[in-house]
């Protein structure tokens, strides 16, 4: 167990390392002893259906939403304006257009691949364990509800991130499919973790079946699901230190300083909100340095270091403190904007900052989306957020320095991720 604040996170000890190690020795207990060293070629995809396999299986599943996480969470932060770039464009920069705040289909082909290869290979891994599973077998196993679980993370990072839906080189589809294919495998998590006895997998799965309903506009649905995850739980996201780039959390990385210092926290909301409050959600150090590059915008800018990831923090995939504001939003849903502050001051005092005050139901909802903000910041779902209120058109402002304008230097505002040219390039149904 490893303690991030007041939150426990399990590391469930997967990595490319040891997927490729599990799925080895499952190949060699399917052979011989004969120690005769031959090099077989390319592993046939029957070896995968042996249970041996299905650790190896499983752990793949999340290590390539792990990956996928990692790109959605650092370019989608650059539109949303939870970090500032510093002109660095190398391998952990970002993009002068990504910068700007647009995201071009010519440049975003690596969160969309990414985060299909991990959609596919959680519900890949779901089909397989049907098929070859006794009923009794897959009805109650914890490998199931757990690779049903990153099945319902890899099509809600989808369906919260993407403009549009494709699946397995099909037509182009709305967002919502990857939403509903979501709920569906969240609820498969939730039934089979409990007839499982992994508790902490079917919490996980309502925590984020409730996100997901949000997003589907079923309320009743969403605030039922966050009623039922208890405070101080959270399910996290592992990355490592351990030499493999892509086992590091990718934003961790970018500012540690070894050598990258490609995004800061300077001209965003979150620089003058820490000062002011010294919320722990949002920390962030002045390390006295230039930021990577400069700006055509600003030349040089600081180089403000987020704390809130190093290259093996942990990213929330769910907590019950988004639950909470779940309930909140319900509320402001509902009318109750009275109910919904209550809501958001409890959070704050959990995390020893101040309360808001609100006189009406517009600035409640300011104090929501702001505190949605604050909670999630750099998880990859804010995107998500402003897509969301944007379509509904739901009271509330947002800050200057987060939107297009010239305090925020942003030339554009994409909300979602475009379907990119990867897949207009290779997938026949689609001009």
């Amino acid at each position: 167990m490893i303690r991030h604040d007041e939150q426990t996170t399990t590391k469930n000890g997967f990595g490319r390392a040891g997927l490729w190690t599990t799925l080895a020795l499952a190949i060699l207990a399917l052979g011989s002893c004969d120690f005769e060293v031959t090099n077989p070629g390319p592993v046939q995809d029957t070896f995968l259906n042996d249970s041996d396999a299905y650790l190896a299986i499983v752990n793949g599943a999340g290590r390539d939403l792990a990956e996928g996480l990692n790109y959605v969470a650092y370019h989608g932060s650059m539109p949303t304006r939870e970090l500032f770039p510093t002109g660095g464009t190398g391998q952990f920069g970002i993009s002068i257009r990504n910068a700007d705040g647009f995201l071009d289909p010519q440049e975003q082909n690596q969160p969309w691949n990414l985060m299909q290869r991990a959609r596919w290979t959680a519900e890949d891994g779901l089909r397989r364990f049907e098929e070859y599973m006794e009923p009794g077998t897959f009805q109650s196993s914890e490998l199931v509800a757990e690779i049903a679980l990153w099945a319902g993370y890899s099509n809600r990072t989808l369906g919260e991130n993407m403009c549009q839906a494709i699946i397995d080189e099909g037509p182009i589809a709305a967002r919502e499919t990857f939403l509903t294919r979501a709920e569906s495998h969240f609820t498969q998590a939730i039934e089979v973790g409990g007839a499982a006895g992994a508790s902490e997998l079917a919490t996980a799965a309502r925590a984020g079946r409730a996100a997901v309903r949000v997003h589907l506009g079923d309320w009743s649905g969403a605030l039922s699901d966050a009623a039922s995850v208890p405070d101080d739980f959270a399910f996290a996201m592992p990355y490592f230190n351990r030499g493999n780039l892509d086992e590091y959390n990718r934003i961790g990385y970018a500012v540690g300083n070894e050598p990258y210092k490609t995004n800061t926290v300077w001209n965003t909301v979150y620089e003058d909100y820490f000062l002011d409050s010294g919320d722990p959600r949002v920390a962030w150090e002045d390390t006295g340095l230039p930021g990577d590059g400069g700006l055509a915008c600003c030349g040089s800018v600081p180089f403000y270091r987020q704390l809130k990831f190093d290259r093996e923090g942990d990213m929330n995939l769910s907590s019950s403190q988004e639950m909470r504001l779940i309930e909140a939003e319900g509320a402001l849903v509902e009318g109750d904007w009275e109910g919904a502050m209550d809501l958001i001051n409890a959070i704050r005092a959990d995390h020893g900052v101040a309360a808001r005050t609100a006189s009406n139901a517009a600035e409640a909802w300011t104090h929501l989306k702001r505190e949605r903000g604050i909670a999630l910041w750099l998880e990859g779902r804010r995107l998500g957020d402003l897509y969301r209120w944007d379509a509904a058109g739901t009271p509330g402002e947002m800050d200057p320095l987060e939107v297009v304008g010239s305090e925020s230097y942003l030339l554009s505002q994409d909300l979602c991720f475009p379907i990119p040219d990867s897949e207009r390039d290779t997938n026949p149904n689609v001009s």
